[in-house]
């Protein structure tokens, strides 16, 4: 279905250029269960896992004992987050919808988690009011983000000079990595803030091989290199030899040092 709605152009893009990331799970498994451990998640409390992707997370608080809700935008990897939960043998109550306009009632949650999801909505003023409405007084909010100085966040900002123009302008989802914007963005609504710094290591033959997986399962470069190698061959070659200059600086040992942020904090 077509639409007039910028926003909701905006969004049906990112459920198409998701679809692709299930195999990225690998990478970002071990980072679930350090999420779910910094949120507290306990046995017995009502979590929410909002950009759930293939259900990392989810599956990560469900085997914690945690009665769990999770919902997506894209439904190719809530098909594979269904799979990933059979499999695991846990009961999860998956969603298709937006972290803009959750479908739950205010104070649903003990636990509102998102892992590299959420930060990628176009609006976080609607997001942090839609996160914070469904959570409970004295619930835990908890995520992990990309700040802006390290990988993935460089990333984000030269990727944006080689990318077709959205129909909106959003801010970089690298703003969410940023402690002083977080703290503004989440107020006075919250209390007991705080933020760890962790580091993840993703395997990969070369600079070259970890941009080629990436052209493959991220969303936002796979449409770079869609757009570029239809309309401009050359600065197609120039993204990626930029691109694997930025992975070279992270590159050692064949591991690439990604570092990342997690925030956790507790409804007022």
């Amino acid at each position: 279905m077509t639409t007039s709605d910028p926003f909701e152009q905006f969004k049906a893009m990112q459920r198409q250029g998701w679809a692709h990331f299930a195999p990225l799970e690998a990478i970002t498994t071990a980072q679930a269960a350090q999420l779910v451990k910094f949120a507290g998640v306990r046995a017995g409390q009502t979590v929410l896992d909002v950009a759930c992707g293939t259900g990392v997370v989810a599956i990560t608080a469900a085997r914690a004992g945690a009665t769990v809700t999770a919902l997506d935008l894209t439904p190719e990897l809530l098909a594979r987050a269904r799979e990933n939960a059979r499999i695991a043998g846990v009961e999860i109550a998956f969603h298709d919808g937006d972290a803009e306009a959750l479908p739950f009632a205010d104070a649903s949650f003990d636990v509102v988690v998102s892992q590299f999801g959420h930060m990628f909505a176009p609006r976080p003023d609607v997001t942090v009011a839609q996160l914070l409405r469904v959570l409970k007084p004295g619930g835990t909010i908890a995520f992990s983000t990309w700040p802006p100085e390290t990988l993935v966040g460089r990333a984000f900002a030269f990727r944006d000079r080689y990318a077709p123009p959205p129909p909106i302008k959003v801010p970089s989802p690298g703003e969410w990595g940023d402690p002083n914007i977080v703290r503004a963005r989440l107020g006075t609504a919250v209390t007991h803030i705080c933020f760890l710094r962790p580091t993840m290591f993703v395997p990969a033959l070369s600079p070259q091989h970890y941009r080629a997986t990436f052209e493959q399962t991220a969303g936002p470069v796979r449409k770079i290199v869609e757009v570029l190698s239809a309309t401009d061959p050359a600065k197609l070659e120039a993204f990626r030899r930029e691109y694997e200059s930025l992975v070279s600086e992270y590159f050692d040992d064949n591991l690439v040092r990604q570092d990342y942020l997690m925030t956790r904090a507790v409804k007022s």
